[in-house]
């Protein structure tokens, strides 16, 4: 596939570790980026972290673009939420009417500080079934990249950490694979939307296992050898 032919991606509030970190993996696979932040100055700032960190690589043929969240929603195919929970409704409200017809990745945990390494999920079940909830039928919400840890995206080399994807469109969560593989992981198809309840819960036990280890530990799923 040509780089003119993949779809263009936006991470929405992508100025943080993770947000970024997906960002440059997704550029040195030859996507387009958008980095999207509550304002263009936060987004050009991350940018141009971006790019010297590529640089320092050796990678310098990156399509990335800075814009405010709504703008970066507009321009993009698919589209990445990676703000704090507690950010998650006002930010999509903000980009609904944008989002129509398009892929949401949510990428959000619903973690309730200071008590973030215990289980606290919401009473819609999920971060992942109030955005499909919130944003209707006409957008496709795909759960993923929860169990990832950011440090690992920052790395340059490949991440042992493999990917549970959760979504009521098979097509969507096909795209979303193709993403995760092009960021160096494997995706799973792990169901509806409503399994993103086990992905979200998982990230407060990895936060109690990084704590207690000193690690930055991820999941893997074991037993495909013996499928077929």
């Amino acid at each position: 596939m040509t780089t003119d032919s993949l779809p263009v991606l936006a991470i929405l509030g992508g100025t943080g570790d993770l947000g970024t970190g997906l960002a440059r993996r997704w550029a040195q696979a030859g996507y387009q980026v958008i980095i999207g932040s509550r304002t263009q100055e936060k987004a050009e700032a991350a940018v141009a972290d971006l790019r010297e960190v590529m640089a320092e690589r050796g990678v310098s043929e990156v399509t990335v673009r800075a814009m405010e969240n709504l703008a970066a929603a507009q321009s993009a195919d698919i589209v990445t939420l990676t703000v704090p929970f507690s950010h998650q409704a006002s930010t999509l409200e903000l980009v609904k009417p944008a989002l129509q017809g398009k892929i949401l990745i949510d990428v959000t945990v619903p973690l309730v500080p200071p008590k973030v390494a215990r289980v606290q999920l919401p009473e819609q079940g999920s971060a992942g079934q109030i955005a499909q909830e919130l944003l209707g039928e006409e957008v496709a919400v795909v759960s993923s990249f929860q169990n990832v840890a950011a440090a690992h995206l920052q790395e340059g080399r490949g991440v042992e950490c493999d990917v549970l994807v959760c979504g009521n469109k098979k097509a969507a969560r096909e795209e979303v694979i193709k993403l995760v593989e092009a960021a160096g992981m494997r995706g799973f198809h792990a169901g509806m939307i409503n399994n993103a309840a086990a992905a979200e819960a998982l990230t407060s036990v990895l936060i109690v296992i990084n704590k207690q280890y000193g690690c930055h530990a991820g999941i893997k799923i074991s037993g495909l050898h013996e499928a077929g």
